[in-house]
């Protein structure tokens, strides 16, 4: 056990569960007698007009620039001094900031802050940090399962499939949304994400056996909605046609403590 070690950072591409994962470790460093304090770098997110732009155009949200790095930073080496600090909420709906709503918190000599980003892995995220104080944790949901002996269920598959779940009930999106964004997000992940993992002092991973089968009869219906006449029609088919593969599972069985619960709702923490 090493008490130098303040700030635990999470990182791990869309859909991984990092959000439970922070509080799942949380409640475990609780038993150990410590005092950890979960905080989404997501909630640091500059409002949305100042996000940059793509070569077509779009918000890239994938970019460490839709962070205030700045802020964050500050933020954090405060509360490693022991002051106290308004932390911000990000408002998803309306795209701000909003400092001051994610409450006030002040460390105390021994507590831990456990933080958890898409970009937690990378230097410029933390570059204020001092690095002896740093565990660096990488979580993704590495597949378990093959289709037959020579065709592997891709990550990326069920990472999507996570997503447009997610999206459905959290943020109002369509499964049509949630496909026509998943390359910008991929791209940022190729970019942002994958080439930080090697630095982590440990990998987790965040893939259930039986997840598909409790999300085929959310994600189902939000796929048969998806319009025979636009681009993400075949994406949606595809994705329709893989489910045959599984039977549908009774989601009421599912612990509410389960890194499950961020995607299809009932989780016992605050993942949106």
């Amino acid at each position: 056990e090493d008490r130098r070690k303040r700030i635990i950072l999470i990182a791990g591409p869309s859909s991984s569960g990092k959000t439970s994962f922070s509080h799942r470790l949380s409640v475990q460093l609780k038993t150990y007698g410590l005092t950890p304090h979960p905080i989404a770098v997501d909630n640091y997110f500059r409002d949305r007009e100042l996000a940059p732009r793509d070569e077509k155009g779009n918000y890239n949200f994938e970019a460490l620039e839709c962070v205030d790095v700045e802020l964050f930073n500050d933020h954090m080496l405060k509360l490693l001094a022991g002051e106290e600090v308004a932390l911000p909420r990000y408002n998803f709906a309306l795209g701000k900031q909003e400092l001051g709503r994610g409450g006030r918190l002040k460390l105390a000599f021994d507590d831990i802050l456990v933080i958890e980003g898409i970009h937690c892995l990378n230097g410029r995220m933390t570059y204020r940090l001092p690095a002896d104080c740093r565990y660096r944790i990488y979580i993704s949901a590495l597949t378990q399962l093959n289709v037959d002996e020579h065709n592997r269920i891709p990550t990326t598959d069920g990472r999507l499939i996570r997503r447009i779940v997610r999206d459905a009930r959290t943020r109002g999106y369509t499964a049509q949304n949630t496909i026509a964004q998943w390359n910008s997000v991929r791209r940022g992940e190729e970019e942002n994400i994958f080439p930080y993992q090697e630095s982590a002092d440990v990998v987790f991973n965040s893939a259930l056996i039986y997840e598909l089968s409790v999300l085929k009869s959310y994600a189902e219906p939000l796929l048969f909605s998806v319009p025979r006449d636009c681009p993400e029609y075949q994406e949606a088919k595809r994705l329709l046609k893989f489910f045959d593969y599984f039977l549908p599972v009774a989601s009421e069985d599912i612990p509410r403590n389960s890194l499950l619960r961020e995607f299809i709702g009932g989780s016992l923490f605050p993942v949106g």
